[in-house]
């Protein structure tokens, strides 16, 4: 396990997704419904990333090349104070394998105590960047500050 710890200065992270969707952009709603890299069906949480770039990684990732439509993205402020977790990769063999369970097994007991308001874990499709998973079920949580809803503007060249 790794210490939870305050954060000491605010942190900025990124989300993109349709507002016309589903789910609202800042809405836990697509966990709650599918399990991901970190969580089971169920969970309450809500996935960013720490840089602009590594959402769009992230959202590229899953369309399959094709070019994502009516996507915006929030900017997402993290109060001083605010409790996290950071995940050391290297003592979760496996986490980065398909299917993801050794993952999921993390971040289900992570969860399940809740432990903590953020749970910063490495990016698989982008080895050295990051990306945060806000537990929306913690104490915390409605502290945390969303900005307006952008559009996102894909360069072309992604695609080619």
């Amino acid at each position: 396990m790794t210490a939870v710890r305050a954060l000491s200065k605010p942190l900025t992270a990124y989300r993109i997704g349709d507002p016309d969707g589903e789910y609202a952009i800042w809405d836990p709603g697509g966990a709650r419904k599918n399990s991901g890299r970190w969580h089971e069906a169920g969970a309450s949480l809500i996935y960013a990333s720490e840089h602009y770039s590594t959402a769009m990684l992230e959202k590229l990732v899953h369309f399959s090349g094709d070019v994502p439509p009516n996507q915006h993205y929030i900017e997402i402020t993290i109060p001083i104070g605010t409790s996290y977790e950071v995940v050391n990769p290297d003592l979760i063999p496996g986490w980065a394998e398909p299917g993801g369970e050794a993952a999921r097994r993390f971040g289900r007991q992570w969860y399940a105590e809740n432990r903590s308001a953020i749970l910063i874990v490495p990016s698989v499709v982008a080895r050295m960047e990051r990306n945060v998973i806000f537990n929306a079920t913690h104490d915390q949580f409605p502290n945390i500050e969303i900005g307006l809803e952008i559009p996102v503007w894909w360069d072309e060249r992604l695609f080619d």
